[in-house]
C-alpha cells in the first residue's frame, strides 16, 4: 500500500518531461548501456576502439571478454587510417565533445550495423542503431544511461535501481561549492564501477522530467557559440559549423599554452582532462598522448552565460 502522510521527499517542479532521446532504453549508466549493447550482439570477433576514450568503456568490454583492438585518430578527432570490418568485427566511436554529429552520419553510412556509437558526450545527438548516451554529462544527476539498441529487449529481468547514497556531492555543491563536495563527487562516480545493468533509479528519472532540457540547449549553444567567436582563430581543433551538431558538451580549446589549464584552475574555473588513462595506453610522441595534454574542455553549460565566458577569455588573456 503507498504510504500517505508523514515527512516531506524532495520537492521537483512539475513534469517538463522533454529530455533528447527519452525513447532509448533507460539505464542506470553509460557504461551499462554499453553493456546492453554488446550482450545483444550475437558474436563479436574483434571490437575497435579508440585510444583517445574514457577507460570505463573497457570495463564492459572486459567483463564480457570481448577481444578488442585501438585504433588512432587525427587532428580533426576522426579516425586516422582506414579500418575495414570484417565479419562479425565491430567499431566503436566517440562523438567527441557533442560535435561529430556529421561525421558519424558518415560513419553510419559506411559501417552500417556494424557501428556502435559512444554518445557519452553528446546528449542531444541523434540516435544511430547501437548507441549509448550518459545524461549526467550534461546535468546535476548522479547516475543514469540510456541505450540504442536494433532489437527488442525484455527489461523485466532487470531490477529498478536505487540511487539516493550517490546524491550527497550534488547537495553538498548546491549548499556550498564544488571544491566541498569533490571528495563526495568521486566516491559516488567510483560507486559506478563494475555496478550491474538495471533500470534508471526513481530518484534520478523524477529529476530528468524536471529539466527543461529546451532551455539548456540554448544556452549551450549560445555560449560554445560566443566562445567560438572569440578563439576560433587560435584553436588548433577545426570546430564543424554549428548546425552541423546538435548541442556541445564543453568548448574543446586545443592550445599549445602548457600552463593555461592550471592557470584557469588557479582561478576557479574548473577544466576536466580528457581522459588521463590515455596517458598509460600512449606514448609522449603519439597525437592522442599530446591532445590530452593540450586539449582544454572549457565549460559552456547552462548554470552560465556570456559574463562567464568573458570571465574565461580574461584568463586566457584575449
Amino acid at each position: 500500500m503507498k504510504e500517505i502522510g508523514g515527512y516531506f521527499s524532495l520537492e521537483l517542479p512539475a513534469n517538463v518531461d522533454n529530455m533528447p532521446n527519452k525513447n532509448g532504453i533507460l539505464l542506470n549508466s553509460c557504461r551499462n548501456a554499453l553493456e546492453l549493447i554488446l550482450r545483444n550482439i550475437d558474436t563479436i570477433k574483434m571490437l575497435y576502439i579508440p585510444y583517445y576514450t574514457c577507460n570505463v568503456v573497457l570495463e564492459p568490454i572486459k567483463k564480457l571478454n570481448i577481444n578488442y583492438s585501438f585504433y588512432s585518430i587525427n587532428e580533426n578527432l576522426e579516425i586516422a587510417q582506414e579500418i575495414n570490418l570484417q565479419n562479425n568485427e565491430y567499431i566503436i566511436y566517440t562523438n567527441y565533445f557533442g560535435i561529430k554529429d556529421r561525421y558519424i552520419k558518415y560513419l553510419n553510412n559506411k559501417y552500417k550495423d556494424n557501428l556502435i556509437i559512444d554518445n557519452a558526450q553528446a546528449l542531444f545527438a541523434e540516435p544511430t542503431k547501437k548507441c549509448a548516451y550518459s545524461p549526467r554529462k550534461y546535468v546535476g544527476i548522479a547516475d543514469g544511461g540510456i541505450a540504442f539498441i536494433d532489437r527488442e529487449i525484455d527489461l523485466s529481468s532487470y531490477e529498478q535501481d536505487i540511487s539516493y547514497e550517490r546524491f550527497n556531492h550534488l547537495l553538498i555543491r548546491r549548499d556550498t561549492n564544488a571544491s566541498n563536495g569533490f571528495a563526495e563527487f568521486r566516491t559516488n562516480d567510483n560507486k559506478l564501477v563494475n555496478n550491474s545493468i538495471k533500470t534508471i533509479s526513481k530518484l534520478t528519472k523524477d529529476i530528468i522530467d524536471s529539466i527543461d532540457f529546451i532551455s539548456v540547449k540554448e544556452k549551450r549553444i549560445n555560449n560554445f557559440m560566443f566562445l567560438n567567436n572569440k578563439l576560433k582563430h587560435i584553436n588548433r581543433l577545426t570546430i564543424d559549423d554549428i548546425n552541423n551538431f546538435e548541442c556541445p558538451l564543453v568548448y574543446p580549446f586545443f592550445t599549445d599554452d602548457q600552463n593555461l589549464k592550471s592557470k584557469l584552475i588557479e582561478n576557479k574555473i574548473y577544466v576536466a582532462t580528457y581522459w588521463p588513462n590515455v596517458f598509460e595506453w600512449c606514448k609522449k610522441d603519439d597525437f592522442e598522448y599530446y591532445l590530452t595534454n593540450q586539449l582544454i574542455a572549457l565549460p559552456i553549460d547552462q548554470r552560465y552565460g556570456i559574463n562567464e565566458m568573458k570571465k574565461i577569455l580574461e584568463i586566457i588573456d584575449l
